[in-house]
């Protein structure tokens, strides 16, 4: 067995090796790119679903309290009034004086060693005028503002106020204003949950890092409505399965850190925070959080519906507004951090091998076919007779017979695909294949009738 070289991947690496391997591609790229935006290829996108079902498989399908929906990208606007996102959702941003970019004031204090938490926008001006703190130009600042980060559009064929309708900042709130149609429709009992996976928009004044901070992304998350006297047991509850699902996906526990929010950093409708950040190749990061919300949501919403959110317990014969403990997870922060935490490199007899560790289970490929030579007929029609197999039983096969197969292995090395399978001139005669395991590097032959339980018994 190979010993695995610790490694800390740079970004420019995994940029490079997403482009190269077809996971990640800037978006619009032919035309100079747009900022802040980025394409799946086949292999990313096969990597997200695959993230996405393990989500789902654990806190959906396992679970008998959870319910999901979708909810419209484009709400009523007063949804957003309501919620106090119109008023309230901003991020400090300062102006470059002689080129006018603009800056996350936050980000630049951070950037110099200087933790924002708590600063208000007048703070951030103090200290960036005191440090004498630049612009990424050089060049001299301006005094601190709030940006609101939501986008805006028009819905219907007028173009003024009464059509401004938002690009939602968080899916959050189309569970909320769904909630009542929950308990309607389906009738649950407290405790129980509703999840949403789903696209969510916000005008990022500094978008960077690769996928960590971007102006459209995929977010998953869970509000569990339950008892008031009961939020602290819920909350340590999710805090595990949360915890049991970063490992379940392959993302390293030796790089992710647990904060508990100060009470000065909380947002305003909630109690307690938990934020678990990543050591990601660009530092220490927010990943996922867990928020315990009380019942600010549904008392906002019922105010400004004019609808009663209230819950009517039929053991106690009480009303009263649940409370809400929220699980979140940014889909495309956890792809990141499961591209960070997969990199590997081993040395060999050529220098240094590159392989993505992913776990069978989220690998794009399970296992790729390949024949020992292209243009041998026989060699081919046995392979592909394996491929069609086994893609009808996996789906996640791919087909490879460029190159030689030292250069096929690197290829799917770096694609992450756990198992090569190779026909050669031996398997004509003992319906046998050899088997190269991606982490290890060694082989075996395998009797044909016997690579569908060899792959089964491994990705489970």
């Amino acid at each position: 067995m190979e010993n695995n070289t610790h490694k800390n991947i740079d970004m420019e690496t995994l940029v490079s090796l997403c482009k190269r391997r077809g996971f990640v591609f800037q978006g619009s790229e032919i035309y100079g790119g747009l900022g802040g935006t980025w394409d799946y290829g086949p292999y990313g996108v096969a990597l997200k679903n695959n993230i996405i079902e393990s989500w789902r498989k654990k806190f959906v399908h396992n679970r008998e309290d959870m319910f999901e929906v979708d909810a419209a990208i484009l709400m009523n606007p007063k949804v957003w009034e309501s919620s106090g996102h119109v008023a309230g959702f901003a991020d400090p941003l300062v102006e470059d004086t002689k080129t006018k970019k603009r800056f996350r004031a936050d980000t630049l204090l951070e950037d110099n060693n200087i933790s924002p938490v708590g600063m208000s926008l007048l703070d951030m001006s103090n200290v960036i005028k005191e440090k004498n703190i630049m612009s990424p130009d050089g060049n001299p600042l301006g005094e601190v503002r709030q940006f609101n980060m939501m986008f805006s559009t028009s819905v219907g064929a007028m173009e003024d106020s009464s059509s401004t309708v938002y690009l939602r900042p968080e899916t959050a709130q189309g569970m909320f204003v769904n909630y009542k149609n929950i308990m309607d429709s389906i009738h649950p009992k407290i405790p129980f949950g509703m999840a949403q996976i789903g696209k969510a928009f916000r005008n990022e004044i500094t978008p960077r890092d690769f996928l960590f901070r971007v102006r459209e992304f995929n977010q998953m998350e869970i509000e569990y409505f339950v008892k008031e006297y009961d939020w602290e047991k819920y909350f340590e509850y999710f805090k595990d399965e949360m915890r049991e699902w970063f490992e379940e996906v392959g993302i390293d526990a030796s790089k992710l850190v647990e904060i508990e929010k100060s009470k000065e950093d909380l947002a305003h409708y909630s109690d307690r925070t938990i934020d678990y950040e990543f050591h990601f190749p660009f530092g220490q990061k927010e990943l996922s959080g867990l928020a315990y919300r009380k019942s600010f949501d549904l008392g906002v919403h019922q105010e400004g519906s004019k609808q009663s959110l209230e819950y009517f317990d039929e053991e106690t014969k009480e009303k009263y507004l649940p409370h809400v403990i929220e699980p979140s997870f940014g889909l495309d922060r956890a792809l990141l951090a499961v591209l960070v935490s997969a990199y590997k490199e081993v040395p060999d007899k050529e220098g240094t091998r590159v392989y993505l560790g992913f776990k069978p289970s989220i690998a794009p490929v399970i296992a790729c076919v390949s024949p020992l030579l292209k243009n041998k007929e026989e060699l081919v029609s046995k392979a592909r007779e394996v491929f069609g197999t086994l893609k009808s039983s996996f789906g996640r096969i791919s087909w490879d017979d460029n190159g030689n197969i030292g250069k096929r292995y690197r290829r799917q090395d770096e694609i992450g695909t756990p198992w090569c399978i190779v026909i050669d001139f031996a398997s004509l005669d003992d319906e046998s294949v050899t088997v190269r395991d991606r982490d290890t590097g060694t082989q075996e032959r395998i009797k044909i009738s016997e690579l569908h339980s060899y792959i089964s018994s491994r990705i489970s």
